[in-house]
């Protein structure tokens, strides 16, 4: 099995909750719960759970990113990159000392509208992370965009025109290729097919597993869905009100599993009945 390119240990993230006229914490609401996992390299690790359990601030808690949208969040346990043969835990470093570590881990968004500037151009937005952690000469910057573009299966002729002049599969294209640009080892995909139709739904799934193939990424693929999450991952975690209550391989997860709440995810998942469905068409053909 491959080594661990990233060890989450003992992970807690609490948001505090303020009330009264002076404003002071009432309560907190405990989002993430003493969570422990490691992801191997080179493989893609599933986190299933319903809304509310956690599974989205596990992700921006393992790219320290949590504070930007919430200051007072409280954080504490340890998220151990592995760089040059030593594990650093990313949680202990300063903002000046992170920007090392940023090209390594980067993020697919649930919206691909949204996450996309809309004054931008594509080339642009794919070039930002290039401007940012790169000493690329323009020309080069230029040449890795039309690479990328192509990687994701889009055309270098697309590279001008603004993300609401493209569909919403071809709008995560251009977000993968944006979390590509610097070449990460890590990518946290925080429900990336959720906003998609089904059909397009596998296209991008498809091709973040041929590109992980190629690049040897390594992927925390975080959704609702379990299906969807089989579909791509060699190993599973389930969340349910910020616990980790189940973990292991893929199909040790769907033959056997073990926690309640797991099996009521596989429950939900819709069972393709070729029988029922040719007695329904024959109905109707009857009427």
């Amino acid at each position: 099995m491959s080594k661990p390119i990233l060890k989450i240990k003992n992970l807690n993230v609490e948001y505090p909750l303020f009330g009264g006229i002076l404003q002071r914490e009432v309560s907190c609401v405990h989002a993430v719960k003493n969570l422990s996992i490691e992801i191997p390299e080179g493989q893609t690790v599933g986190i299933v759970g319903e809304s509310g359990s956690g599974k989205s601030t596990l992700g921006k808690a393992i790219l320290n990113v949590l504070n930007l949208t919430a200051p007072d969040v409280r954080i504490n346990g340890e998220v151990l990159l592995h760089d040059d043969g030593n594990y650093i835990d990313i949680m202990s470093l300063s903002k000046k000392e992170l920007i090392k570590y940023r090209p390594q881990m980067q993020m697919i968004f649930q919206d691909p509208f949204s996450s996309l500037n809309p004054r931008m151009i594509v080339k642009d937005i794919i070039r930002e992370p290039l401007d940012i952690h790169t000493s690329l000469s323009k020309d080069e910057k230029d040449e890795k965009v039309r690479w990328l573009l192509k990687k994701v299966g889009l055309s270098v002729e697309q590279e001008m025109r603004y993300p609401h002049e493209f569909s919403g599969g071809q709008r995560q294209r251009i977000g993968i290729a944006r979390a590509l640009a610097t070449e990460p080892k890590i990518i946290i995909a925080d429900e990336p097919v959720s906003a998609l139709d089904v059909s397009i739904q596998a296209q991008v799934i498809n091709l973040m597993m041929d590109l992980q193939k190629e690049f040897n990424l390594t992927i925390l693929f975080i959704a609702h869905d379990l299906s969807v999450v089989k579909h791509i991952s060699s190993k599973i975690g389930v969340m349910y009100l910020g616990n980790l209550v189940e973990s292991g391989d893929s199909e040790t997860i769907f033959k056997e599993p073990q926690h309640d709440y797991t099996k009521k995810l596989l429950k939900a998942i819709p069972i393709p009945d070729p029988k029922n469905r040719e007695e329904r068409k024959k109905e109707r053909l009857e009427k």
